[in-house]
């Protein structure tokens, strides 16, 4: 099949599900059905499985008890809860009706171990998950440029003393570099942001670098020189935007590896801290219930993969839209297999 003719698919496909994963982040508070932090009735709510529908029962000293069944008596109203059955007296309960209780609590995705909404928790934690994916991408593609930049025009000497301390650090596995430097950072959002922009530039600097020094004697940049153009003018105005290209497509890249990244760091304890929500310390959560409580980390872990396949979805789909190789003269010709 043509290549032109699968190139917008997997573009469309790979943005619009980032677009509907930004959306749904944006509108957490909107489209959460209860609190992510709500802790209702403990000992009734806890390890709920997806689909559970509870009655919820409203008592005036401000608690909630929550039951599978409320049946209304005489004096009151009767709840069964974990085959322990309870009777309360009219004059306890505030959302009293004929026929039980007014209020319900469902559990779209199943509840935790403390009475959470999973679901609640899960888009809450898209949130944390990709706003501390972009954000460490954009310190990574500020640090990367800036150092592959200085290597590729600073001369030898600059080049190789830069190049040699990238090597250096891409010697050493990301996660075991990422777990010795969380040792110095208390754990946190923005610990969590500087960690993985601290180990994510290195590969951005190799790629910016090789990219300029193709491009440093291209006519058109020589021509810019000749002119008298200051070497920072020539850099912003003729050598990045050309270079940008592939290094977008890395950063595109870097976004789905950082959130898998992050997630791995809230798994071990050294990321996001609860009671925040983010997929990582959601999974860390279901690790013990695996099986009594498999939707605890079965939900988050597939968002996770989600989101991981729609950035590079979008990443394919941008390289085969900007590769030349993939232009023809009537739009229809073969390109060899990768």
């Amino acid at each position: 099949m043509p290549r032109s003719r699968l190139r917008p698919p997997v573009l469309l496909w790979g943005g619009g599900a980032i677009a509907a994963l930004l959306l749904i982040a944006l509108a957490a508070p909107l489209l959460a059905p209860y609190d992510p932090n709500e802790q209702l009735d403990p000992p009734a709510g806890s390890y709920r499985p997806p689909g559970t529908v509870l009655a919820a029962v409203h008592l005036t000293d401000g608690s909630w008890r929550l039951a599978e069944q409320a049946r209304r008596t005489p004096s009151g109203i009767e709840i069964s809860r974990r085959d322990a059955v309870e009777t309360l007296p009219a004059s306890r309960v505030l959302n009293l009706t004929p026929g039980g209780v007014a209020d319900r609590r469902v559990y779209l995705l199943g509840s935790d171990r403390f009475g959470r909404d999973l679901l609640s928790r899960i888009l809450y934690g898209a949130r944390v998950s990709l706003a501390v994916g972009v954000t460490a991408v954009l310190l990574a593609l500020t640090l990367g440029v800036a150092v592959g930049s200085a290597a590729a025009l600073g001369g030898r000497l600059a080049d190789a003393v830069l190049m040699r301390g990238v090597d250096a650090l891409l010697a050493f596995p990301k996660l075991f570099l990422m777990i010795a430097l969380a040792a110095f950072f208390r754990p946190g959002p923005v610990a969590v942001v500087v960690l993985l922009g601290g180990i994510a530039w290195m590969e951005i600097t190799r790629l910016t670098r090789a990219e300029l020094l193709s491009l440093k004697s291209r006519d058109f940049v020589v021509a810019a020189r000749a002119m008298g153009q200051h070497p920072l003018a020539t850099l912003w105005r003729h050598l990045l935007p050309n270079a940008f290209t592939p290094v977008l497509i890395q950063a595109t890249l870097l976004i789905g590896n950082l959130i898998l990244l992050e997630s791995s760091l809230s798994f071990l304890g050294l990321g996001i801290q609860p009671p925040t929500p983010s997929w990582g310390n959601l999974i860390a959560e279901g690790q013990d219930v695996l099986v009594q409580a498999w939707w605890i980390a079965t939900f988050p872990g597939a968002a996770i993969a989600v989101t991981v396949i729609a950035f590079n979805l979008l990443a394919d789909g941008l390289r085969d839209l900007f590769d030349p190789r993939a232009q023809s003269a009537g739009g229809d010709a073969m390109l060899p297999a990768p």
